[in-house]
């Protein structure tokens, strides 16, 4: 049995979104990230790599490293995602289809909302944490405040806009667990193969307080 998306929410206090256009990248970033303390890894299925990266990265990586999915959209996406090693899955939003899919699987889905509505859908289906996506554009603090007036019994993880100033606000909220971001993994970073500057933004990520 894996690790729950509560546990695996509460790892590290930011889960790096990658986005992996080389397949030779996949590993070094990925060891850059974990060796500066983020050991929870998001990989979009955004590249036609994806797949191949996910795959090398949980064959390389520690046993403790917890390798994901993101951009999980369709029920095929979920199936590839978890033939290919992850842990667990990362949806922008949600389909009855992929509700259905992500209730079937033994590999858990956070799936994204961005209103009280779509909290409520996926409250009723059985998700407790989910995915606020895209944060700064849907609200930012503010709105997931208000929504954990009515809704207490939902965590949250706000991806979408967030940086290292902007993460401690998201962190100091009772119904946050982590957030997710792409600044400790630049595309020119990765692009130039800067692994140790990738894991200085990594370890200063790592180091924030919840």
């Amino acid at each position: 049995m894996g690790l729950s998306i509560d546990e695996i929410l509460k790892v590290a206090p930011v889960v790096p979104v990658m986005v992996v256009k080389r397949l030779e990248d996949a590993v070094p970033l990925a060891q850059a990230l974990y060796n500066g303390g983020l050991k929870v890894l998001e990989i979009t299925l955004r590249t036609p790599v994806a797949l191949d990266a996910i795959r090398a990265m949980v064959d390389a990586l520690p046993e403790d490293a917890v390798i994901g999915a993101g951009t999980i959209i369709t029920p095929e996406d979920l199936d590839k995602a978890v033939e290919a090693g992850s842990k667990f899955l990362v949806s922008p939003g949600t389909t009855p289809a992929l509700i259905k899919a992500a209730q079937a699987s033994s590999v858990p889905l956070l799936p994204g909302i961005a209103s009280p509505t779509e909290a409520m859908h996926l409250l009723a289906a059985g998700f407790t944490h989910l995915k606020f996506f895209p944060a700064e554009a849907a609200g930012g603090v503010a709105m997931i405040k208000s929504i954990g007036g009515p809704l207490p019994q939902i965590t949250f993880c706000p991806t979408g806009g967030i940086d290292l100033a902007k993460a401690p606000k998201y962190l100091e909220l009772p119904n946050v667990a982590c957030v997710g971001g792409t600044w400790m993994a630049p595309q020119e970073l990765i692009a130039e193969q800067r692994w140790d500057e990738i894991e200085k933004l990594a370890s200063e990520a790592a180091s924030l307080t919840r």
